[in-house]
């Protein structure tokens, strides 16, 4: 009989006290997943998986060591818990280490107000298969797609549980239901390819696969007869599928782990304007049916709303309790941790203040330049924030889209960039990471 994951934390507790850990805390995951991908109207490839995850951290003094399994077998557990304290007791000395005092713990652990897990039947694999069959069967309708690449529907159940010495232990349970499709117009040399997708928490929240399909296919076909923009200095737009990556850039050098190295393009920037006055970024931990709320963090902390910048001010960093006690700062509770590694900064969900206008309308503000809808590959300095990225979209001339582009390279610098972004009102209200289209004012084309 399969044990609850309450039951083998405590197992796991107790096996590193036995073991001699002065202090562990301990995360159990058990989940399932279910995908199947179609191809020419039937079944190409279907994969279910379950399994459970252990895993532990002990810390023996200021000394810290992390151990993991896929077995919770007692003896495997007793072992686990022998094999960490040993590693810790080798491990060097980390001053900031340890658990959070039992006053810090939050006592609001019933995360069913979020409406993080669907409480209806794993879906029937055949329902997949028809859900993707139709996506397919959407994009293959128009008659400029050559191919679908892939079309597939998928879903996830996780339970996981964490546990620690302070007294903390709580668990949540998640489900994400998920489609996809993947359109190809035109042949040999003159290919182009482009996606639609949609996932939720909630399966009635889905988009219709038809509309998936459709999308995907409508968006390839435009992309038909690429070419290479012209090299120069340009207005570029970039769509809102690809606009949270600029916003994850601040994401990342706001980690108080990147802080507390040294490093990081904005660690000179704090108490400073680095995004235009009126624009705001706030992490939003408690939405509704959004994948990556949460009450309290991986060290049991309560979470809460803050503003990462505010107005244009950059106000603070992202942190954990090490982070937070090295860089001598306010603990923002964003622990979070996988059973492999001991906790470590990350957000949750993030909005960016919209606009008040369309993608169009800021478009034909723009005049002449280029809308981004994809990017290739990655060249970011992560001390000086230099940016330059492969990118295919549209080119724009006086505010009207004239011709598709591919392989071309967009550069600039993120502090300049950022400083000069005018967001759309476009963002998708049910993503982790709500940030809508944004107008950068200038950066350097690569091109013809």
């Amino acid at each position: 009989m399969t044990a609850p994951l309450d039951h083998l934390t405590a197992q796991l507790l107790d096996a590193a006290r036995k073991a001699g850990a002065d202090g562990a805390d301990v995360i159990a995951v058990r989940g399932t997943s279910l995908s199947i991908r179609v191809r020419e109207g039937a079944l190409e490839q279907a994969d279910r998986s379950e399994g459970i995850d252990l895993g532990l951290r002990v810390l023996v003094g200021q000394r810290q060591a992390s151990v993991s399994s896929s077995d919770d077998k007692p003896d495997t557990i007793a072992q686990m818990a022998e094999r960490a304290v040993a590693m810790a007791k080798e491990a060097p000395e980390d001053p900031y280490a340890g658990l959070a005092d039992p006053s810090e713990l939050t006592t609001n652990t019933d995360l069913k107000s979020l409406e993080l897990s669907d409480p209806s039947d794993e879906p029937d694999p055949a329902a997949l298969q028809d859900a993707a069959i139709r996506a397919e069967a959407a994009a293959l309708a128009n008659k400029g797609i050559s191919q679908v690449q892939s079309a597939a529907a998928g879903y996830g159940h996780r339970q996981a549980h964490i546990a620690a010495t302070n007294g903390f232990s709580a668990g949540y349970a998640r489900t994400d239901h998920g489609l996809s499709c993947v359109a190809i117009s035109g042949a040999g040399t003159e290919m182009e390819r482009d996606y639609d997708y949609d996932s939720r928490v909630f399966g009635a929240d889905m988009r219709d696969a038809a509309d998936i399909g459709r999308i995907a296919a409508e968006r390839a076909v435009a992309r038909a007869g690429a070419r290479k923009p012209p090299t120069g200095a340009f207005p570029v737009m970039f769509d809102e599928r690809i606009a949270s990556t600029l916003i994850g850039s601040i994401l990342q050098a706001t980690n108080g782990q990147v802080i507390a190295r040294g490093s990081g393009w904005l660690r000179d920037k704090l108490g400073e304007q680095i995004l235009p006055k009126g624009i705001s970024l706030t992490e939003e931990p408690h939405r509704k049916r959004t994948s990556s709320s949460r009450l309290f963090d991986a060290e049991g902390l309560a979470t809460a709303s803050r503003k990462i910048v505010d107005d244009g001010i950059l106000t603070g960093w992202t942190t954990d309790l090490a982070t937070a006690r090295q860089l001598n700062v306010t603990k923002t509770a964003n622990a979070v941790r996988g059973t492999s590694s001991p906790p470590s900064p990350g957000v949750t969900n993030v909005t960016l203040t919209q606009g008040d206008q369309t993608q169009a309308e800021l478009l034909a503000d723009m005049g002449t330049g280029l809308l981004v809808t994809s990017l290739i590959g990655s060249t970011i300095n992560p001390n000086t924030g230099d940016y330059s990225r492969g990118a295919s979209g549209f080119w724009v001339e006086n505010g009207e889209i004239t011709y598709p582009v591919n392989e071309c390279t967009i550069a600039g610098n993120l502090r300049d960039m950022l400083m000069t972004i005018t967001p759309a009102n476009d963002a998708r209200a049910h993503l982790s990471r709500v940030v809508p289209s944004l107008l950068i004012e200038g950066m350097t084309l690569a091109g013809n």
